[in-house]
């Protein structure tokens, strides 16, 4: 596909599928045009890579860790150093604590969605008058 094509599936936008070509994250092929050509399974690829920059991680950091997207249970850096270790070990903890701050806010949102309801019943409960209740014969 080309990348109008990928922009459109993924939501990004062509300027920013460029800049994660540029930074080693994605690839695309050469038509004989000199137009980009994406294989299908950078869809996925490119949406994972919105998600790790939306939770903060830089793109240095998702290019050392892309092989594992592809492949979670096949696992080996042999390059893998105590600092990247360590970076990831603290990225993975930063996510758990906005994780743990999403949740408590849409259970806030929830528990206040569920109050405002409540009272919107009670306020149109008060406004009708009662109707009697009809009994439908089957």
């Amino acid at each position: 596909m080309r990348i109008g094509e990928l922009a459109e599936r993924t939501g990004t936008s062509r300027r920013l599928l460029r800049y994660y070509e540029e930074q080693g994250l994605i690839a695309a092929s050469r038509s004989a045009n000199g137009y980009r050509e994406y294989d299908e399974r950078f869809v996925d690829r490119v949406l994972q890579i919105r998600g790790l920059l939306d939770a903060g991680l830089p793109t240095r950091i998702i290019r050392q860790i892309l092989p594992c997207l592809d492949k979670p249970r096949v696992i080996h850096f042999s390059d893998a150093t105590p600092e990247m270790i360590a970076t990831l070990e603290q990225e993975r903890d930063r996510m758990t604590e906005r994780v743990e701050c999403l949740i408590r806010n849409r259970d806030a949102i929830a528990e206040y969605l569920d109050t405002v309801r409540g009272g919107l019943r009670s306020e149109t409960a008060a406004e009708t008058p009662a109707r009697p209740a009809v009994a439908i014969a089957s």
